[in-house]
Order: C-alpha cells, then sequence, then structure tokens
C-alpha cells in the first residue's frame, strides 16, 4: 500500500453501528415446553423431566403464558403481532444443550418490528436529553439453556434453567455509541418490568445481551464488517465492551488491516474482548419446523385479552405526571422508573394539595431510608396518605420543616401517623408572637455583634440570628414569623 494511502486511512473518521439481541427470561410458574418449575436457586438438576433433558420419545407442550407475554411485549413495543407463527429446531452442540438442539423460531417468528424510544441523557433536572428511538427487527419465543460451572479441577452443568421460557429481542443496528446502548437497553427493561413480562434481574441470569457492532467511514451507507460479542451480563458490560471493540476495529481499519465476520468474547477483568471462532450462518444450524408442535394460530378475540394487560408505559408516564402534578421532569424520571414506587406516589399526590413537596420527600428521604433498610416500596412503613399528611402540617404552619424532618424519622420508625407523632412529642410550631418576641429578645441581648453587623447593612447577619431562636425555641418557632420579629425589633 502507498504511503499516502495508510495516511489517508489514518486520518479517515468513522461512526459506530450497534444492534442488540437482548435474551430475557419471561415470567412464568413453569417451563415453556414442560411442567417443570422455573425457580431459581434450588438444588442442581433437581428442577428437570424427559422433556426439558430431551429423552427420547418425551414430547413437549407450550406454554401459553410465555406466548400470551410474548405477545404482550410486542404490543408495548407497538409491533405487529404474527396471527400465525412457528417453532424451529435450531441444531448446535454444547454441554448446557441437553437435547443438542434448541426450540426457538426462525422465519416465522411470534412478533416482528416494533421501537422503543429512550431518552438520551438528562441535562439537568428539568430537562431530559435527546429522544431516540430504536427500532426493532423482531421478537422471537425460545427456550433456554443450562449453565455450565467450572471448578479447580472438573466442570458440571446445571439443566434446571434448561427450558425456561426465553424472549430474544432483537433490534436493528440503530444505536451509534455505548451510551445509547446502556440507554436502550434501560428503556427496555423498564417496558418489560412495567408489563409484568421480567422481573429482569441480572443477577438470577435474567437478562442477557449479544453485541453486534460494526464500524464504516463516515457518510457510507453500507455496514461495515459485523462482529458479534457474545453473553454480556451487565450492562455496564455492554459499555465498556462497546467502547473497546469499536476503538479495536477502528485502529485497525486505520492501520489498514482487515476486519472478518467473527465472534468474540469480552474479558470483563482484562477489560477486552478475544476471539472465539468465525461467526456461524444460518445455514450452519440447519433450521427445519419442529416436528413435534403445532404452529400457533393466535385468534382476534384472544389477541384483544392481552390488549387489556397493555400498562401505560414509564415514558408516557413520566410525562402525565409533569403535566398532572407540576414536579420536576427529573423527578418524574426518579418516580416512574418502577410501577409500584410510581404507584405510591401518585397515591400520595392525589390526597395533596402540594404535589412538588410529596415527590420531594419520596425521592430525597423515602427512597434514601428505604435503601439503607433493604426494603421495597411495597414494604415501606410509611404509608401514602402520611407523606400527604405530613406535607399539609408544614404548610400549616402547624410544624416547622426542621420538626418535620424528626416526625419523618419516626413516621419511619414506627410506621405512626405525623399528626399522632406531633401530639404525642409535642412538637407543634410555636406561631404565637408574644412567645416568639420573648425569644427574639433573649437573641438579640445575648449577640450583640451580630445585631450590629445587621444594623451596619449585613442582611446574612439576620440568618444567623434566626438560627439561633430557632435553636432556643428547640425547632418549634416558625421560622418566617422569627425573620418578622426580628426585623421588626432591629429595625424599629
Amino acid at each position: 500500500m502507498a504511503e499516502g494511502a495508510t495516511g489517508d486511512l489514518a486520518a479517515m473518521e468513522y461512526e459506530i453501528c450497534i444492534g442488540l439481541e437482548t435474551h430475557v427470561q419471561v415470567k412464568t410458574r413453569t417451563k415453556v415446553f414442560c411442567a417443570c418449575p422455573t425457580e431459581f436457586g434450588a438444588e442442581p438438576n433437581s428442577n428437570v423431566c424427559p422433556v426439558c433433558l430431551g429423552y427420547p420419545g418425551s414430547l413437549p407442550v407450550i406454554n401459553e403464558e410465555a406466548i400470551r407475554k410474548t405477545v404482550l411485549a410486542g404490543m408495548l413495543v407497538g409491533a405487529k403481532i404474527a396471527r400465525y407463527s412457528k417453532f424451529d429446531r435450531k441444531n448446535y452442540f454444547y454441554p448446557d444443550m441437553p437435547k443438542n438442539y434448541q426450540i426457538s423460531q426462525y422465519d416465522l417468528p411470534l412478533v416482528i418490528g416494533g421501537t422503543v424510544e429512550y431518552d438520551f441523557g438528562i441535562v439537568d433536572k428539568k430537562r431530559l436529553g435527546e429522544t431516540k428511538v430504536c427500532h426493532l427487527t423482531r421478537i422471537h419465543l425460545e427456550e433456554d439453556v443450562g449453565k455450565n460451572f467450572h471448578f479447580e479441577r472438573t466442570s458440571g452443568v446445571d439443566f434446571n434453567r434448561a427450558g425456561t421460557p426465553l424472549m430474544e429481542i432483537v433490534s436493528e443496528p440503530d444505536l451509534s455509541s455505548s451510551d445509547e446502548a446502556f440507554a436502550y437497553l434501560t428503556a427496555l427493561k423498564e417496558i418489560l418490568i412495567y408489563g409484568g413480562i421480567s422481573d429482569c434481574d441480572m443477577e438470577k441470569g435474567q437478562v442477557r445481551c449479544d453485541v453486534n457492532i460494526s464500524v464504516r467511514p463516515k457518510g457510507q451507507k453500507e455496514l461495515g464488517q459485523k462482529v458479534e460479542i457474545k453473553n454480556m451480563n451487565t450492562f455496564s458490560g455492554v459499555r465498556h465492551a462497546i467502547d473497546y471493540e469499536s476503538q479495536r476495529q477502528i485502529e485497525t481499519l486505520r492501520r489498514g488491516g482487515k476486519l472478518v465476520q467473527e465472534t468474540r468474547r469480552w474479558d470483563d477483568v482484562a477489560g477486552v474482548t478475544e476471539s472465539m471462532r468465525t461467526k456461524e450462518h444460518a445455514h450452519d444450524y440447519r433450521y427445519f419446523p419442529e416436528p413435534d408442535l403445532l404452529p400457533v394460530s393466535l385468534s382476534e378475540e384472544w389477541l384483544a385479552e392481552v390488549r387489556k394487560l397493555v400498562p401505560e408505559l414509564p415514558s408516557a408516564k413520566r410525562k402525565r405526571m409533569v403535566e398532572r402534578y407540576g414536579i420536576p421532569l427529573y423527578d418524574a424520571g426518579v418516580l416512574s422508573a418502577d410501577a409500584a414506587l410510581a404507584d405510591y406516589f401518585e397515591a400520595a399526590a392525589k390526597a395533596s394539595k402540594n404535589p412538588k413537596s410529596v415527590a420531594n420527600w419520596i425521592c430525597n428521604d423515602l427512597l434514601r431510608d428505604l435503601a439503607e433498610a433493604k426494603l421495597a416500596i411495597g414494604q415501606s412503613p410509611v404509608k401514602p396518605p402520611h407523606i400527604a399528611e405530613l406535607v399539609e402540617l408544614v404548610d400549616s404552619g402547624r410544624i416547622s420543616s426542621k420538626i418535620a424532618k424528626d416526625v419523618f424519622v419516626e413516621m419511619f420508625k414506627t410506621g405512626k401517623a405525623p399528626a399522632a407523632i406531633v401530639a404525642e412529642k409535642g412538637w407543634v410550631q410555636v406561631s404565637d408572637t408574644g412567645a416568639i418576641g420573648k425569644f427574639c429578645d433573649e437573641v438579640i441581648a445575648a449577640n450583640p455583634k451580630i445585631v450590629a453587623d445587621f444594623k451596619a447593612g449585613k442582611e446574612v447577619a439576620l440568618n444567623a440570628l434566626t438560627g439561633q431562636v430557632m435553636k432556643l425555641s428547640k425547632g418549634k418557632a416558625n421560622p418566617q414569623a422569627v425573620r418578622d420579629a426580628l426585623r421588626a425589633k432591629l429595625t424599629g
């Protein structure tokens, strides 16, 4: 290659094209083709039977709930639901595949197309970053494989997971950075949890991801040579693998090298991708229709029943929360990230005249204490009406915001209503002008230098005096009444 050509390659700018194949375990009580439970953490090879172990003569039976939830997932992303689909055999040989083939879907999947909308970064607490859309190719249903374990001198396989219903959600190569891939996966996870389709617990292996990545010169329409990174089990791992692999491909091309279609693995410890094998093509799997299962035919009546299960999605809920309750977009994002948390907030907000303050208490105080206590929102000792009641006590002037913090601590500790705690502790705010005036006189007499600073024009000195009065009153004095009384005494 001529020296000038090498220089041109080194200076060339590239863009990244990313498509994701996300594997999500469907939330069902039993496996997709047999009655074995999908219980996580059971004794190895205890939740198995002749069907999921592939014994000769055993016959699979389709789990209708797995079909229903896969179709519901398609409805949530606005996809086309196939009225007619079928299952196929995908033949390959790995220790964790007991039958040496996987029942999957090839040319006639249950779900075709669809989109996932995701917010690409939060600019500040009032504005989200750019909203983007990733198009989906398909969603198909298949069976999960077992899990290999490697010990010091031996290896073993647990087939409990084999046969668990697994959706494969295949995206178009619409993503152009690791941050976009992370945002897409986060949005997809939210949608699936909202729909009750999967718990998406990554620690239990319920979500895994394969990354298809290529690079091409900027402005080129054709995709570059695709490389697949297999079996990513964390979203952060996906992000790091994309950053490394995209840079590896760009540097290879800039040196005049050639990329090959291959499958690579991500080494999280070393922070690199490593070649596993050249990429298989569809014909390598020798697909053919599953002979032991009839095609799936969905009636309009059945689909209508599934449509009734479609919930309000997180993105729509965020927008509605902002419009209806007047809360910041950032708070709406926090509250809508979990369906149970969103329901909790709305129950409290509807009982309050100040939803903004309700959101503040939940986002800043309740979530902090729940996290420290390792409790879910459904286990909260503080009930939604009690949050609304606490806000009303502050807004009405019956307690100060400082006392409210102490009240909340007691609410979380005891589960009692805030009004009962205030009455029990004698924490009602002092608004009586006579009592406040006496506190102010004591503080003015005890702080001549701060008084002199205020009279010399230092407005900040008033804050110091107010703090002293609040301390003297043990936090019970009405702060605004204190400021007004101090100003009147010092300027009169």
